[in-house]
């Protein structure tokens, strides 16, 4: 345990974020440095409960009261080790998951619970400073290749372990960069991509090969694929998006999220001077409640946007759980998002009618409407219609499966009752040889079930090549989240 006391006597605290008026003129990462030794204190509020619930939180398994005792001890290098035995990417989840493990933290029962994100980023950032990232490079080879489609937090995990396995894998990347939506998607203020560049060497000292710009099904065909490697794993993602097909769809000036944000990377990474669709001056409407939207909320404040309002046609989340959402399950709670302590209006309960146009084709203004919930479904309620203005709508309302023309067509997978590409206990599909691993069979999840998936699914590869079961498989595909 790390101090017997220290849920007791330590309050719980979390790194202050910039000032708002200078982190939107920029897009680096919104929060400031944590003391190590404010760090370590938080560290210490762990209990090192004889059940510790955070594990249930957490699909990965993550060793959380191990880490977190060795923080508070100062033993730093063993703290990676441990943090590292689970997660290959510390840094992504540390930045990026919703951290479904401290709503899990027994502590959180009747206090706030322990900080564990922020222990959990800053052991990997302490590691990366002092040289203790190393590549693993495998010892012996298995003469086997393996090809991953996708380069995003499942398809990375699955590479990874692959090559430390000893297998020869190459990863496909149809963007002209590797990351998914690492790359193109997560804002640089939420994720600065030094963090992925760095993991990429790593991986590329280990022996992982990396081929951006290539779309397999169209520059690489399938049996071209299947023929020269001896297993492939898919991890497209989800990518369908959830569209609005409502009277106006078609004006200029609605996109989806997705259209969006990847040109405000490009000109974070400095490879775009400025992008074609742009917030700058105009009267903002972001339609979709969840992270994604929030991405759109933020990243408009930076472009210069009049004004930015998000819909939502859920009601408003109650501040502090429900009894629908018992501990240890993920509450649905109101949550304020770095985003949008930045500025812009929050409307809940209210659905979009029209998208309405100028004589041109313009967007200028949406027709809305408020919703009650009858019996599972949205009902208006009658005299509350009205417009409001924007020349410019992001459509953030998630995504109903993996794009299925091209690769999954071309390939013959079964697909589930959902639309994802079914697979079995060891994540294989319908296909000889072809495995799934994230949210292309999964459906849109979470960042750390995806490394998860990726993990799991690297165990199934290497179990069929090689007859050996010696690689961790922290989740069946049947699995699911506290909810």
């Amino acid at each position: 345990m790390a101090d017997p006391k220290g849920f007791l006597t330590t309050k719980r605290e979390t790194p202050k974020s910039r000032p708002v008026d200078i982190r939107i003129k920029d897009w680096r990462e919104v929060y400031e440095d944590f003391e190590r030794t404010k760090l370590k204190d938080q560290a210490g509020r762990c209990m090192d409960c004889g059940i510790p619930f955070c594990h249930q939180g957490c699909p990965l398994g993550n060793l959380i009261p191990e880490w977190n005792t060795l923080t508070w001890r100062d033993d730093w290098r063993d703290a990676i080790e441990r943090l590292h035995a689970t997660n290959n990417f510390p840094e992504f989840t540390g930045t990026l998951c919703p951290a479904p493990c401290e709503t899990a933290c027994v502590l959180g029962i009747n206090d706030d619970p322990v900080t564990i994100k922020r222990v959990e980023i800053s052991i990997i950032d302490r590691a990366w400073e002092e040289g203790w990232v190393t590549p693993q490079v495998p010892e012996t080879r298995t003469g086997k290749k393996v090809a991953v489609v996708g380069s995003g937090p499942s398809g990375l995990a699955a590479a990874q372990q692959l090559t430390r396995a000893g297998h020869d894998v190459v990863v496909f990347e149809r963007a002209d960069a590797i990351g998914g939506l690492l790359r193109y998607g997560i804002p640089e203020f939420k994720m600065e991509k030094h963090r992925l560049d760095r993991r990429l060497d790593q991986m590329r000292a280990e022996g992982t090969e990396f081929r951006a710009g290539v779309n397999v099904g169209e520059d690489v065909t399938v049996e071209q694929l299947r023929s020269e490697y001896d297993a492939v794993v898919l991890a497209g993602g989800a990518t369908a998006w959830r569209d609005l097909p409502i009277p106006g769809r078609e004006s200029a000036g609605v996109y989806q999220a997705m259209e969006y944000l990847p040109f405000a990377n490009r000109v974070a990474a400095g490879t775009l001077d400025a992008p074609p669709i742009t917030a700058e001056g105009k009267d903002v409407v972001v339609i979709g409640g969840g992270d994604t939207g929030a991405d759109c909320v933020g990243t408009a404040h930076r472009q210069g946007a009049r004004s930015v309002t998000q819909l939502e046609i859920m009601p408003k989340p109650p501040q502090s759980r429900s009894d629908a959402h018992p501990w240890p399950m993920y509450p649905m709670i109101y949550r304020v998002s770095s985003a949008h302590e930045e500025g812009g209006e929050r409307l809940y309960s209210v659905n979009t009618q029209e998208f309405l146009a100028d004589d041109e084709g313009n967007l200028r203004a949406l027709k809305l409407v408020e919703v009650r919930n009858e019996g599972g479904k949205f009902v208006p309620v009658e005299g509350t219609e009205r417009e409001l203005h924007a020349q410019l709508v992001l459509l953030a309302m998630g995504f109903v499966g993996p794009q299925r023309e091209g690769l999954l067509e071309q390939l013959g997978v079964e697909l589930d009752e959902r639309g994802n590409v079914k697979r079995d206990a060891s994540y294989r599909t319908s296909v000889d040889n072809v495995f799934v691993a994230g949210d292309m069979g999964r459906g849109q999840s979470l960042i750390v079930w995806a490394i998860a998936e990726g993990r799991s699914a690297a165990a199934g590869v290497d179990a069929q090549l090689t007859g050996r079961d010696v690689l961790p498989r922290p989740i069946a595909p049947t699995d699911r989240p506290i909810a």
